[in-house]
């Protein structure tokens, strides 16, 4: 695949828009799921929930890897969202379930997390993350491309190009939850580290990525979100 990444002074950037307001930013929520976890729907139903009803929440749904062979393959797992989930298990220092892989969980904001059944824990957590500090970013499609544009700030970071779609319905055959249609909301289909942020403006171009719709997230090394944006 071929990427170009372009390290923009400021003067560079005339005729170019500009980032958006750090306040218009979404509120980045993850939920580790699978379709084989029967204890994964209340947790789901919440997601979809945030993607249809809170456009200030990027809902994302990442579905693992690891229940795989319990009887039913979750045709939306991959290894990127378990790898992610392993990231975070080592990252989220104030987590009750450092070092654990566990589903549903969620992830607000790349700092604090939550059991999928906690509705309370998960909204605090979202009005506790409307605070925290954005840094400028936009993500524009083109025909076959995207165009993503990062503002200064303070800091270093990963930028990652995600591909999603808005809704699945599947009729699962095996495992925990057979026989039961299950509808999936703002389901990942790819995640591409597409760019290093050192602070100073960045233009990345690259392909579309798989998926209807798309999302960039602008993530430290100690996985906090830094930056959000969605097309």
């Amino acid at each position: 695949m071929n990427r170009r990444h372009l390290l923009a002074a400021p003067a560079l950037l005339a005729g170019i828009p500009l980032p958006a307001r750090a306040a218009d930013q979404p509120v980045v929520v993850e939920l580790f799921t699978s379709q084989s976890c029967s204890s994964c729907s209340a947790a789901d139903a919440l997601l979809a929930e945030l993607a249809r009803d809170r456009p200030d929440v990027l809902a994302l749904a990442f579905h693992v890897t690891y229940w795989d062979n319990a009887g039913w393959r979750d045709r939306f797992s991959l290894r990127e969202a378990t790898d992610r989930q392993r990231r975070y298990s080592s990252t989220l220092v104030n987590s009750r379930y450092r070092g654990q892989l566990f589903t549903p969980q969620f992830v607000v904001q790349g700092q604090s997390d939550a059991v999928g059944s906690d509705r309370p824990a998960v909204l605090a957590a979202i009005d506790a993350a409307r605070i925290t500090p954005r840094v400028p970013l936009t993500v524009t499609p083109n025909t076959t491309s995207v165009t993503i544009h990062v503002g200064a700030g303070t800091g270093v970071a990963t930028v990652w190009l995600i591909g999603y779609d808005p809704r699945h319905e599947t009729e699962v055959r095996g495992g925990e939850n057979s026989g039961r249609k299950l509808v999936d909301a703002n389901v990942v289909r790819s995640i591409l580290q597409v760019g290093a942020w050192l602070g100073q403006p960045l233009r990345v171009d690259e392909p579309k990525p798989d998926g209807e719709r798309i999302a960039v997230l602008l993530q430290a090394a100690g996985g906090g979100i830094l930056g959000a944006a969605k097309a």
